[in-house]
């Protein structure tokens, strides 16, 4: 499991990428990624292009997420989730919530 973030070149953006599983062994990785880097940011991606499962705990950590940036006036895009993972956002209704493309 791996968790990186970067910030776009004009510097509002943040965008988080996960690869492999994203469940509770990611907790502490995952807060890391954001952690202090919030504020000066507009827009937050988080891409699960690479991600094989998520459980209950990884859709907590994307609420955290929420909440910390900003919560309903957050603009967080989860972008490139596989079938799979685009099924339990979609059924966890987290597409009410969060931009999925």
């Amino acid at each position: 499991m791996a968790v990186t973030s970067q910030f776009s070149e004009e510097g509002k953006t943040l965008t988080i990428s996960i690869s492999g599983r994203f469940d509770i062994t990611t907790f502490k990785e995952f807060g890391e990624a954001y952690k202090g880097k919030l504020g000066s940011v507009s827009k937050c991606v988080v891409d699960m292009s690479q991600v094989e499962h998520l459980d209950s705990s990884a859709l907590g950590q994307l609420l955290m997420l929420r909440e910390r940036s900003g919560g309903e006036s957050a603009d967080i895009r989860i972008v490139k989730p596989n079938p799979k993972v685009k099924n339990i956002l979609t059924m966890a209704k987290f597409d009410l919530l969060f931009k999925v493309e």
